[in-house]
């Protein structure tokens, strides 16, 4: 017995520092911004508390606007699971075919992942200029000069235009998680299908995929848990303009924190994104589970 009670509290001195660390970093910022999103505060007088009124206000203020940064995070998110996701599991079931320059290939689409982004939204700005960008310059050497555009400065192509970017460069990201699980798959489950009849098709439809599921689920929680919580290339790119076009939950937080000095309601904004993220992964963890059990 006491042999067991010693045991436990070497696991618990062990994890100990751990739990310091997880508090410090996670739990009490979450709780001072909590606090902090039900109080009017401009981060130097004292703090005034106003219960709900600053949750009320993101949601009708016109001169914050957060339904529409919401909206386009949320089209982000959409994007992400119906164009990023697919192609990456596309490009994963190909690379894991044993291609030639299959680890060359591997390397290429995950560069993106490993460039600062800030070097990667100066490399668009610069494909996107109007004037020398490589986009324009294809487009009028086709002939093409009606389809030219500024395309960060044009409020109606501004928001395409950075989400281009946003999902090309954590494409090789989900390729790499899908490419890993594939090729985890059993070669006996492979060779049963080959038995049965099956073709590529049919085996990465009934063999592969239900088979790395549980990775489909998690590329799916980080692609739009990330699409909510996207900030640094749409402020490399565009800073959320022109006219709040490409604005963002995390770009109007930073807009409010630093540029208004509005600290509870950028704190309300952190506090709505943490819900979200969570209420999202909670659903997407629900659909997956629901998908298994039928």
């Amino acid at each position: 017995m006491k042999k067991t009670i010693g045991y436990r509290v070497n696991i618990f001195l062990f994890l100990l520092p751990a739990l310091f660390l997880f508090i410090g970093v996670l739990i009490a910022p979450i709780a001072m911004s909590t606090y902090y999103s039900f109080h009017k505060w401009s981060g130097f007088d004292t703090p005034e508390f106003i219960g709900f009124k600053n949750y009320v206000e993101l949601f009708t203020s016109g001169s914050i606007n957060f339904p529409r940064a919401l909206k386009n995070a949320l089209l982000l998110a959409l994007f992400s699971v119906i164009i990023q996701l697919p192609f990456a599991l596309w490009l994963a079931l190909k690379l894991a075919k044993g291609i030639r320059g299959e680890r060359f290939f591997l390397s290429v689409f995950f560069l993106p992942v490993l460039i600062s982004t800030v070097v990667i939204g100066q490399l668009w700005i610069k494909i996107y200029n109007p004037e020398y960008g490589v986009l324009n310059l294809l487009l009028r050497s086709l002939g093409l000069e009606s389809w030219t555009r500024i395309w960060l400065g044009d409020r109606n192509t501004a928001l395409g235009a950075a989400f281009v970017p946003l999902l090309w460069q954590y494409v090789g990201y989900h390729m790499l998680l899908m490419y890993a699980g594939i090729k985890s798959v059993p070669p006996e489950l492979r060779e049963a299908g080959m038995l049965d009849g099956c073709n590529d098709s049919k085996l990465n439809r009934y063999i592969v995929i239900p088979y790395i599921k549980p990775i489909l689920r998690v590329s799916m929680i980080f692609a739009v848990t990330g699409s909510l919580k996207s900030f640094d290339l749409i402020y490399v790119l565009t800073n959320g303009g022109p006219v709040h076009a490409t604005e963002v939950p995390s770009t109007l937080m930073i807009n409010l924190l630093f540029l208004r000095n509005r600290y509870g309601m950028g704190s309300t904004i952190a506090v709505m994104l943490i819900i979200l993220c969570f209420l999202f992964a909670l659903l997407i963890n629900m659909l997956f589970r629901k998908d298994k059990v039928v």
